[in-house]
């Protein structure tokens, strides 16, 4: 192994980049985290529901493994579900071994249960601050152990290298002081892109620049179109879309319309308790249906000592808006919650590109489906990113398995008028209104129109002509409308009103990939 072998890069600090970096560390490796907001700041930090395992008396792995295919609406890669769900219990004891205090009920592990699990097996950790109990912990390790980690840093661009990685391109989060890194492997664990929406649950910083980078320089992308809207976000005009858990339904908590009724039993067999996808459609029906701007979280039925001891953050923000959920109704929305395609990768997290590797919600493993399983995202981070460390240090050949179906889209070069706001605000307008929980062909192609429009239009930040941060923007929304363009069928997060039905000859993913002929964006000469 060469010395920049011995020295990954790691971009991103959820919990994928920190267990990843951790497990590196830990093998003997030298890795570098770089993160462009502080080391703690990420989607992992707000996750509320918990993270799932197979670790009670009456589950198992094949039972977690049945309900992340039943959830992914036919398109679940089995083989990745059978590894995500039988290593979950080990990974979980990494967690505890690292640090994180899982709530505990007399000694044991407490457990909980969220949309469509058959079983409770939802651990959580300060009631509902489960993904900031593991980001601080994780983040406390990465700087006891002594890991180098560059904060206000961003990657820029990723260019060819050499058989150990890519070329990273890096800035300071002005977009000033650019490096050229041949680090040896390259691990994006970048996140999401929920931010993109105009109505989400996820902080500013998931912009999804890491799936638009790993793009421009040749990586495949699969399952873009599939984007989950979380049912229940806080709804007041003014007020942040603060994430109401599925939790608190998986307490008994229940759906209501503006007059009161339960609505989600005349629509699933599991009511409340549907998955993501049902419930999200559902409860935009009721908003369309009766022009109420929201439907009603109802936990008044449920003991308050339970609501303020299993959820203190949520009882908390309602407070702030004097609301007590042991006797008021929470309004609640749908929002942009979690990208369940991105970077195409294998089983031990290897993309296209030699040296570049994905884990957490950046890669797309085929683990998901059409439709992420409550739970599923951060373990998917930790059970990923482990095999991603063992790859680094022991890297083998391999790679993706390419698609069924791979469309091409060229890359226009950037250069025009300038960023500006306005431009990241019609992104954000663009794929909430054209792109978001129920979709069709007119509005997509308009959609695809604008985004082409705005990725030309926007100009490099630098004279080394690289992409900013609007530019990649609207890269990555253009290719989540793309892809929606063309699954002419509704499956899992991904409805068309002008294709409402599930179709047989789409039971296949659709990858992305830059057309060969178009310039890629790669960094200018040092």
């Amino acid at each position: 192994m060469t010395e920049a072998a011995r020295r990954p890069l790691i971009i991103g600090s959820g919990i994928a980049g920190l267990y990843v970096a951790l497990r590196c560390h830990e093998l003997g490796l030298r890795p570098t985290i770089v993160t462009k907001a502080r080391l703690e700041e990420s989607n992992t930090r707000y996750a509320q529901g918990g993270i799932a395992a197979a670790i009670g008396p009456d589950d198992s792995p094949r039972q977690h493994l049945e309900d992340t295919v039943k959830a992914g609406d036919e398109l679940v890669d089995r083989a990745a579900a059978r590894v995500l769900t039988s290593e979950a219990p080990a990974r979980i004891a990494d967690l505890v071994r690292y640090g994180v205090p899982f709530d505990t009920i007399e000694g044991r592990i407490a457990l909980g249960r969220e949309a469509a699990h058959s079983r409770f097996r939802t651990l959580h950790a300060g009631g509902d601050a489960t993904g900031l109990s593991i980001e601080e912990a994780l983040k406390h390790r990465v700087v006891d152990a002594g890991i180098e980690a560059r904060e206000r840093t961003v990657l820029r661009a990723l260019g060819p290298g050499s058989r150990d990685g890519p070329v990273a391109v890096l800035s300071d989060a002005d977009g000033k002081a650019v490096e050229f890194l041949t680090a040896g492997p390259v691990v994006l664990a970048t996140g999401g892109a929920g931010s993109l929406y105009r109505q989400s649950s996820n902080p500013s910083i998931a912009t999804g620049e890491g799936v638009a980078i790993a793009f421009r320089a040749g990586a495949l992308l699969t399952d873009m179109e599939f984007v989950q809207f979380h049912p229940t976000a806080f709804y007041r005009e003014g007020a942040p879309r603060f994430l109401i858990t599925e939790a608190l339904r998986g307490e008994g908590a229940v759906l209501r319309n503006d007059a009161g009724d339960r609505f989600m039993s005349t629509v699933h067999r599991d009511a409340d308790l549907a998955p993501r996808d049902i419930v999200a459609r559902a409860i935009d029906r009721q908003i369309v249906t009766s022009g109420h701007p929201c439907v009603y979280l109802d936990a008044t039925a449920l003991p308050r000592d339970l609501l303020f001891a299993r959820f203190p953050s949520i009882c908390h923000f309602l407070a702030s808006y004097g609301l007590d959920p042991s006797r008021d109704q929470i309004p609640v929305v749908p929002v942009a919650h979690y990208m369940i395609g991105g970077v195409t990768t294998d089983l031990e997290g290897r993309s296209a590109i030699p040296g570049l590797y994905a884990a957490g919600e950046v890669a797309s493993t085929g683990v998901h489906g059409a439709n992420r399983l409550a739970g599923n995202s951060l373990l998917e981070g930790l059970v990923f990113g482990e095999r991603v460390a063992r790859q680094v240090l022991h890297p083998g050949p391999g790679g993706p398995k390419p698609p069924a179906r791979i469309e091409e889209v060229p890359l226009s070069a950037t250069g025009g008028r300038g960023e500006e706001a306005a431009d990241l605000e019609e992104v954000r307008s663009t794929l909430w209104d054209e792109v978001g929980i129920v979709r069709s062909a007119e509005g997509l192609a308009s959609a695809v129109d604008r985004f082409e429009r705005l990725a030309r239009g926007t100009a490099a930040t630098r004279a080394e002509a690289l992409p900013g941060p609007i530019a990649n923007a609207a890269l990555t929304a253009l290719l989540i409308a793309r892809a929606a363009l063309v699954r002419t069928e509704s499956r899992g997060a991904h409805f068309r009103r002008d294709w409402p039905q599930r179709r047989a000859i789409w039971r296949i993913h659709v990858g992305l990939r830059a057309k060969a002929s178009a310039a890629r964006g790669r960094p200018a000469n040092r």
